[in-house]
Order: C-alpha cells, then sequence, then structure tokens
C-alpha cells in the first residue's frame, strides 16, 4: 500500500497530503524561476527559494497524488504576467511555497522545501542550466542539462498515460498584492481533491 506523507507550511495552518513515491526530484535553473525567486523574496516567503546556487529544487507528484484534505482556500497563486502559463502557489497565512503549476500540466511540482530538512529527497537531476549566470558553480555529484533531459519528459508521459492522459484542475485565485497589474481571477476547475512562465 502506498504511504500518505503529510506536509504542512511554516505556520502549521496549512497540510497538503502526497500519496506514494514521487515522479523525480528536480532542480530547476530556469530564468524564470531564478525570476519568480527574486520577486517573491520581496514579500518575505517563509521558507528559501532557491538553493545556494540559485536553482529551485521541486519534487514532482502527479496530480492525483496530491490530496487537499481542507481545500485550496488557504492558498494563492503568483504569475509572472497576466499571460504566463505557470503559477507559483503560496500559502496566504505565512507565505510557505508550496507548488508551481503548469497550466494544463497533468503534475505539480512541489517546493522541496514542504518536506522536513531530513526527509527532503536529494534531486535526481538538474535542468536548464543554461540559463544559469556564468559565475555559477555546479558540482558533479547530479546529472545535469541545458535544458529538460529525456528522463524527465519519459517519467512526465508515463505518468500521464498511467492517469488516463486526465489533466485535474485546481481552483486558486491568482494573487493581486504581488503583481497589481493583475485582475484577481479563478481558474475553472473541478473538485480541488481530484487531485511553469
Amino acid at each position: 500500500m502506498d504511504v500518505t506523507t503529510t506536509l504542512v507550511c511554516q505556520c502549521g495552518q496549512f497540510h497538503m497530503e502526497v500519496v506514494g513515491s514521487p515522479l523525480l526530484s528536480a532542480q530547476c535553473h530556469c530564468a524564470s524561476c531564478r525570476k519568480a525567486a527574486r520577486e517573491l523574496a520581496n514579500f518575505g516567503p517563509a521558507r528559501a527559494l532557491t538553493e545556494d546556487n540559485g536553482g529551485t529544487n521541486y519534487t514532482l507528484y502527479r496530480k492525483d497524488r496530491v490530496r487537499f484534505p481542507h481545500g485550496l482556500d488557504g492558498l494563492h497563486a503568483y504569475r509572472l504576467s497576466a499571460t504566463a502559463p505557470t503559477r507559483r502557489v503560496l500559502t496566504a497565512c505565512c507565505n510557505s511555497p508550496v507548488f508551481v503549476e503548469f497550466t494544463g500540466g497533468h503534475w505539480l511540482s512541489i517546493y522541496t522545501s514542504m518536506w522536513p530538512m531530513a526527509e527532503r529527497q536529494r534531486p535526481d537531476l538538474r535542468t536548464q542550466i543554461a540559463d544559469a549566470p556564468a559565475q555559477t558553480k555546479f558540482d558533479h555529484s547530479i546529472p545535469a542539462s541545458k535544458w529538460h533531459t529525456t528522463k524527465f519528459y519519459a517519467r512526465l508521459a508515463a505518468a500521464w498515460a498511467a492517469m488516463g492522459f486526465r489533466t485535474p484542475k485546481l481552483k486558486i485565485s491568482d494573487w493581486p498584492p504581488i503583481s497589481p497589474a493583475l485582475p484577481a481571477t479563478e481558474v475553472s476547475t473541478q473538485s480541488a481533491t481530484s487531485p511553469r512562465q
């Protein structure tokens, strides 16, 4: 039987559940993730968004393996622009980074910082290192690619097939305080429990 893991925000008011093992864990160095980390830092996130080398660690799960026992009202989403297909979701209570969702995606890139330090999965790979500043130093203990790797896409494709090619949707309001130009919109969705720029 798959194990259910409960993840809690910094202040303890919000929690979510993930079932079973993740698809993979990755450290992203894309320009969008780095820009979002800089902008969100202005609003005092409860946990660091990036590692020492500037990358952001994510642990990827199928959407149908992620549960929100108390719903999604305690979350708000940030987009880099009004037309950005990716939203970064934080808790409203303490601004803990929770996950990144690509519009139309069947997976969630959960911020690895949602796990206790001792339980955080080490990245399986680094992606988008071509976007990293020239002075960034990488060790060679983790496979790295200038773009996304074949392994990355293969696992996502296999997961989608296992889900019957469904794409569960989540209803989360965009966060006007971060991007004042953005309207407070909601994404049309189905059940929240059915469950990147």
